[in-house]
């Protein structure tokens, strides 16, 4: 099982920092979604900004959401806290 998202902030550019439960930052493009279905809604800025954790997922007020594995496998790490400097 991957880990789940603990905090997300949105970012511009329709991306998602996540922070994961292992520790682990990554940041997800959410543009290859924004044409489809549900996802529509969220080409307004204001509204894809509302994004919040739900059960290790990422969700918007209107009952979007996307999968926590999605999310992790998906997003381009950044930082961990096993990485070391020096």
């Amino acid at each position: 099982m991957n880990p789940r998202v603990v905090k997300v902030n949105p970012l511009s550019d329709y991306k998602l920092e996540l922070f994961f439960a292992n520790g682990e930052i990554g940041i997800y493009n959410c543009t290859d979604i924004l044409d489809f279905g549900v996802f529509k809604e969220l080409n307004n800025i204001d509204y894809f900004n509302q994004v919040t954790v739900l059960d290790g997922a990422v969700a918007w007020p209107h009952e979007q959401d996307i999968c926590p594995d999605t999310l992790y496998l998906d997003s381009q790490k950044v930082k961990s806290k096993f990485s070391q400097v020096g």
